[in-house]
């Protein structure tokens, strides 16, 4: 059981509200496996100090979690990941993660005044690079293997 500190960056023009930025990147690290059960947070003060938000904001995204059960909070002990959840769950969690960072990549896209159409392209040709880039390095290592 270790203490960790978590690392967020929040988003004050994102119009993503702060406690949800909070809720998304805690489970997106804990999808990740940057947060693993038994890790301790923050308190719910020294976390909001560190970001520089409101007490409640912080308090509201760790009541989100822990009814979700993502935390634990225990009195007077502190606030803890909880166990690995069960395949479902942790399934959920990564496509919330996924959702809630194309959300932000759509809403900051938006706010740069590109339009839906040249969001759409470019997210394709991405996938395109991405997709001929990992077929390249597959290949590539293959014919080292066979040599």
């Amino acid at each position: 059981m270790t203490n960790k500190k978590l690392i967020l960056q929040i988003d004050f023009r994102s119009g993503l509200p702060i406690y949800i930025q909070i809720v998304n990147q805690v489970q997106a690290q804990i999808a990740n496996g940057i947060l693993k059960p038994g890790d301790q947070l923050q308190t719910v003060r020294a976390l909001a100090e560190e970001l520089r938000v409101n007490f409640n904001t912080v308090a509201r995204a760790y009541r989100i979690l822990d009814e979700a059960r993502i935390i634990s909070t225990q009195q007077g002990r502190g606030t803890y990941i909880t166990e690995i959840p069960p395949p479902k769950v942790k399934e959920k969690l990564r496509k919330e993660t996924l959702e809630a960072l194309t959300q932000r990549y759509i809403a900051e896209a938006l706010r740069l005044d590109f339009s839906k159409d040249e969001i759409s392209e470019i997210v394709k040709d991405e996938l395109k690079a991405w997709q001929a880039e990992a077929k390249q390095s597959r290949d590539e290592t293959k014919a080292f293997e066979s040599k």
